[in-house]
């Protein structure tokens, strides 16, 4: 497997660390590093400022959220940091929930599937450059059917250095991943267990036997985000990476639409999850995060002694997952890359 770096999402301000341990990353050879945005910092301007140091090292977006921007701005992004990095982009896209859309974005939620099909499709055909782009979809009409009534169908001033920039989704259910299968270049998983490769692989196959499927299992990516720290002590490990599973599952979603408990309700841990999000929304957030069993945790992440993570590398490499995204504490990139190389 190849091996990128998660610069992750940023607290109240930059995080600490992250351009030496990206200088460090380019050093080591790692193949990726991948930014992240919620409703703080945005995935792009940290992929353009760090990686403006960097020479060969991939840059993708994991993720950037659909709803910040049309089709048409996300596609001017991508064709941007393309030209600017030397064709070393990735456009990583998501749908993200509907407390993010609605409440931080002002836009509806509903239909994120049939949504994101639609901004794919946009943005491919913007990509390709060979006629002014139109689009008659439910989502993103182009021209607009109304406003001044003055639109015309544009086509691109920029050529881009690559009309095939790889677009990969962010998906956790069945469905969201059979979409990607069908009409992406690769899948970002979040949260990812060894223990689900076999249900992630039925709903692989079932996108790629879709009709007009863009790949096949052999040329299709599979960059999963993957908590490591690396330290003697499991249970001193396992707690840097409990306040992030228990924000996903208390805070990152409604108690009745929470796409990330879901997730952990469907690797067996449904009454562990009842409980975090009854502690997390109740306010209690200490409380949700010591609920959260170290069992979970190394089922989502690497984490312990160095000789423990190459012990359970093996059930990581047997899985359908092409590149390991390691979010780690910065000073841990040399012991990182020693344990996974």
């Amino acid at each position: 497997m190849k091996l990128g770096y998660h610069t992750g999402y940023w607290s109240a301000g930059p995080p600490a660390g992250v351009p030496e341990a990206i200088a460090r990353c380019e050093r080591l050879g790692f193949d990726s590093i991948w930014a992240a945005e919620a409703y703080g910092s945005d995935c792009l301007t940290p992929l353009a400022w760090w990686g403006a140091s960097t020479e060969r090292i991939r840059l993708g977006t994991n993720i950037m959220q659909i709803s910040a921007r049309t089709p048409a701005a996300a596609a001017m992004a991508a064709m941007t940091l393309d030209h600017l990095s030397g064709g070393r982009f990735i456009l990583g896209l998501g749908a993200s929930g509907p407390q993010v859309v609605e409440g931080w974005y002002g836009q509806p939620y509903p239909k994120p599937l049939a949504r994101t099909r639609e901004y794919v499709e946009v943005i491919r055909r913007i990509l390709a450059r060979d006629v002014p782009v139109t689009h008659a979809g439910e989502f993103y009409p182009l021209p607009y059917p109304g406003g001044a009534n003055l639109g015309k169908p544009l086509k691109s001033t920029v050529h881009p250095l690559r009309s095939d920039i790889p677009i990969m989704l962010g998906a956790e259910g069945p469905k969201n991943v059979a979409l990607s299968a069908e009409i992406a270049d690769g899948w970002l998983p979040m949260f990812f267990s060894p223990k689900m490769d076999g249900f992630y692989r039925e709903a692989l196959a079932e996108g790629f036997a879709r009709p007009g499927a863009r790949r096949t299992a052999a040329d299709f990516e599979v960059p999963a985000f993957i908590p490591m720290v690396v330290h003697d002590d499991v249970e001193e490990a396992a707690n840097l990476v409990r306040p992030s599973i228990a924000l996903y599952i208390g805070g990152m979603g409604a108690k009745s639409m929470n796409f990330h408990a879901n997730h952990f309700a469907r690797l067996g841990y449904e009454a562990e999850v009842a409980e975090i999000q009854e502690l997390f929304l109740s306010g209690r957030k200490l409380e949700a995060m010591g609920a959260v069993p170290t069992k979970l945790v190394e089922d989502i992440a690497l984490v312990g002694p160095a000789a423990k993570i190459r012990d359970e590398l093996q059930l990581w490499n047997s899985t359908v997952i092409t590149s390991l995204i390691v979010q780690s504490p910065p000073e841990q990139v040399g012991a990182v890359a020693d344990i996974l190389s």
